[in-house]
């Protein structure tokens, strides 16, 4: 795939939510977002992007060689799999934790572990196994959901004296970036647990691949 001088760690020297611990994703990975390859998928292709940002993970941090995969190619690996119908390709079908699960363990060999979250009110219940990730494995985390729909990734967690944090990276932003810093504003988060929707189910896809992770601690 063509190089699309994407940027890299967004989620780098943004302010922390309030005094507490921090544990963020290790190594270095790119910012995909709609239409960064000059391809039109805004309002269906957010969970290939964040996909796309796993990948870049992956590549970036040696795990492997193999290119980010565009949004057909992504889709031509489903239906290989048998996990979608040939009338997949060329869809605006969205995909979510699952088939991102199925595409890394297909495309890098990489497994990943599935989380079931019946309601945004039991994330904070997770937040010790969000935190475990973080420090054993240090790969970016996949969410989606059903009535929050928009696919994220998150590249980190803040347990701070009051509140539990998730750092989110949306890819839902159109156009060329200028820097971290204007993604910073709306694109790239800290965002309590208890804000995410109470009515909708999450699902997370840890990636099980391996980069240490950073920790800070504020006091």
């Amino acid at each position: 795939m063509a190089s699309y001088d994407l940027l890299k760690n967004v989620h780098e020297n943004l302010p922390l939510p309030e005094t507490g611990k921090t544990f963020l994703v290790g190594g270095s990975c790119e910012y995909w977002h709609y239409g960064c390859d000059n391809f039109n998928d805004k309002g269906w292709g957010c969970g290939y992007r964040t996909l796309q940002t796993i990948c870049s993970w992956v590549r970036e941090n040696k795990i492997s060689d193999k290119v980010v995969p565009s949004l057909r190619c992504i889709q031509e690996t489903l239906v290989a799999m048998e996990d979608k119908e040939e009338s997949f390709v060329g869809s605006r079908e969205w995909i979510g934790s699952v088939e991102v699960s199925l595409a890394l363990d297909q495309r890098y060999n990489v497994l990943s572990k599935i989380i079931h979250i019946p309601s945004g009110r039991d994330l904070a219940k997770h937040a010790e196994t969000i935190k475990k990730h973080f420090e054993e494995f240090g790969s970016p985390i996949m969410m989606g959901g059903d009535r929050d729909c928009s696919s994220k990734g998150i590249m980190g967690i803040h347990f701070g004296s009051k509140e539990i944090y998730l750092l989110i990276v949306d890819p839902h932003f159109v156009g060329k970036p200028r820097s971290a810093r204007q993604l910073q504003e709306q694109f790239v988060k800290w965002q309590k647990v208890k804000d995410f929707i109470e009515s909708s189910f999450y699902n997370l896809c840890l990636p099980q691949a391996k980069h240490n992770c950073t920790i800070s601690e504020e006091k």
